[in-house]
């Protein structure tokens, strides 16, 4: 099995908070694997003869011919949760994944989805009615939804937060609840991906556009392909048409906000990187649309945009280990050795070293490597990919099935509750991420993070009557020189990031709640408030300021990284307290009240309550 993340993003699988300013450790990153190669790792096998059988080097080519250039790296699941706790208190997300209206369209197509998925081979035996209660079911005069339910789930919708999987009984821990086979999965390789299909259908005069086009784009070409040109799968010869029917058609993200909401964010960062997207998304699109005609005439430039979200939202990644266990090499090792043995053509030591390189060449192939290669492998999964996001203590873990050839979702930690929602871990996502990609907030999110502008744009003069000292000379021009000071703001944004994120382009300051103010910035401004005296003893050196070099100038370097929050904090429009009594009013009013419009809200809400706990705690 292997490890994945929701790139939502999925993702997510081996997904990772960004390391925004090149200077902030990753404290978040999971390391749960238990490699199947550990059982080998170490060992050396023994030839005792000079020669292998020839005949037995046969397999090793039929297994390299049946099975894909690697497997999936085998571990116990993918999207382990963190160890901390999410309160049990906590209020669920706030998730506009679609609007209403679009919600409840999905919900009148849900009944053929699931009767497609039970008849192409989803393992969900048990069937349960649902009887929905929130008002978007409701709106749809509670007609019955019928769900395979494999260890009581059904799909459901409440809160505002779009389709969701809940549990219909107490589910234990490692309960297989969903077993998607492979053949009903689009997948794509990164960083190129070869699929004739695709390649043959959009560019047939130039493939290499396809195989070149980041991992995002791929699979909304292959959405589009699926969802207007043939429905048809290219493996086993299922229409996905139900699949493709069942997916969101409206996405409320900001990237379709108009511009007086995303300035009511309240926050400069976000709205950087949504440029970004914006403008490298249809970078993208042109450049394929200008070099292929078949492209642009099938794929029209909303379509393209709507199959980007979908996949940003909906897939699964993780390291690539190409396909699944493939038992045929390993029969005919048995045939051939037997038959080796049996016309007396050799040793059995002779016919042990033939079916040792077999298997030797399967490992290496299969889990060696896919790690030594670095390619990753994105996943969009039927039914799974309505599981709902949440930070830390997600009930639900999504894993590729090395041996069965598929996905499933089990359940993790203590269980489910009966009635609660089976959510998983997209990854260790920021409130930046989530919003972007995802349309929804996570309150007091564990992963989130705050970008301060740089310290170039300092209020210097402020921050030398907080600290009460001065900035001697030397100092800027030193920071600047070790890039410490941030880039100018009038730089045009890159286009480096192949996933479009972007927000701290500047090299801002960033904070975290899990890790607090990063270190290269005090140490930054230990240098910058240092007297004469400790300058000198320093040599002048910015790198003999990385730990503390007297208590006085400890406190006067975080007094002054104090004053920036809170002047940072003094420079928004609204208060903390102004935005809880304005989301309290939104969340009471049963109408008229835009989903953009509250979201703004608790986006902004939720990085001042960030930035006043690090300000608390420096």
């Amino acid at each position: 099995m292997a490890n994945f993340s929701c790139q939502a993003s999925l993702v997510s699988v081996n997904q990772k908070q960004e390391d925004i300013n090149g200077h902030l450790q990753n404290t978040s990153k999971q390391s749960s694997n238990k490699e199947i190669l550990h059982a080998t790792n170490g060992r050396r096998i023994r030839h005792r003869d000079t020669m292998t059988p020839t005949l037995l080097i046969l397999p090793t080519i039929i297994s390299l011919a049946t099975h894909g250039a690697a497997a999936f790296t085998p571990s116990s699941r993918i999207l382990r949760v963190p160890s901390a706790v999410r309160p049990s208190s906590a209020p669920p997300l706030l998730a506009v994944k679609t609007s209403d209206g679009s919600t409840a369209s999905r919900l009148k197509r849900i009944k053929s989805f699931t009767e497609w998925a039970k008849e192409s081979g989803i393992k969900s035996p048990i069937f349960t009615c649902l009887l929905g209660t929130s008002d978007v079911v409701a709106h749809i005069k509670c007609k019955c939804v019928f769900l395979p339910s494999y260890a009581g789930i059904e799909l459901s919708s409440a809160d505002k937060s779009g389709l969701g999987l809940y549990a219909t009984q107490p589910l234990s821990p490692n309960a297989i609840l969903i077993q998607v086979p492979t053949k009903l999965t689009l997948s794509v390789e990164s960083p190129k991906d070869y699929n004739k299909v695709m390649e043959q259908t959009f560019f047939p005069s130039n493939p290499k556009l396809y195989r070149n086009a980041p991992w995002w784009a791929c699979l909304s070409i292959q959405l589009n392909y699926y969802d207007k040109i043939n429905p048809t799968s290219q493996q086993g010869n299922t229409s996905l048409q139900p699949w493709m029917d069942s997916l969101p058609r409206v996405y409320d993200t900001p990237l379709h906000w108009e511009p007086s909401t995303l300035h009511d964010l309240h926050y400069p960062p976000i709205l950087e990187a949504i440029s970004l997207q914006k403008s490298k998304w249809k970078h993208q699109y042109d450049t394929l649309a200008s070099q292929s005609p078949e492209f642009a005439t099938q794929i029209p430039y909303p379509d393209f945009v709507w199959g980007c979200e979908t996949a940003r939202s909906r897939a699964f990644s993780g390291a690539y280990s190409g396909s699944a266990f493939n038992p045929i090499p390993y029969a005919t090792v048995a045939v051939l050795v037997a038959t080796y043995l049996a016309l007396g053509m050799g040793t059995v030591e002779q016919a042990a070293n033939g079916a040792a390189l077999v298997v030797c060449g399967t490992i290496l192939k299969d889990f060696v490597l896919p790690k030594l290669l670095k390619v990753q492998k994105y996943v969009i999964c039927p039914l799974i990919d309505m599981a709902n996001h949440v930070g830390v203590d997600a009930g639900g873990n999504v894993a590729f099935e090395y041996f069965s050839d598929g996905f499933s979702l089990s359940v993790l930690g203590s269980g489910v509750d009966m009635g609660s929602e089976v959510c998983i871990q997209y990854g260790p996502r920021n409130n930046d991420q989530l919003l972007q990609y995802y349309g929804f907030v996570e309150k007091d999110n564990v992963h989130d993070i705050y970008i301060l502008p740089p310290i170039r744009q300092w209020d210097i003069g402020a921050l030398e009557v907080a600290c009460g000292r001065k900035v001697g000379p030397g100092r800027l021009e030193k920071l600047d020189r070790a890039g410490l000071l941030g880039r100018e703001s009038n730089i045009q944004l890159s286009d480096s990031s192949s996933d479009g994120d972007a927000a701290n382009e500047i090299g801002g300051v960033v904070l975290t709640r899990a890790t607090g103010i990063d270190p290269a910035v005090i140490q930054a401004m230990r240098a910058l408030v240092s007297s004469d005296e400790e300058w000198e003893n320093a040599g002048e050196a910015i790198g003999n300021f990385a730990t503390q070099v007297s208590p006085e100038n400890e406190r006067a370097a975080r007094l002054a990284i104090k004053r920036a929050m809170e002047l940072e904090l003094e420079s928004k429009p609204t208060t903390v307290e102004e935005d809880e009594n304005l989301l309290q009013i939104m969340n009471a009013k049963s109408g008229g009240v835009e989903m953009e419009e509250l979201l703004a809200v608790m986006f902004r809400l939720e990085k001042k309550k960030l930035l006043k706990e690090a300000i608390r705690k420096m």
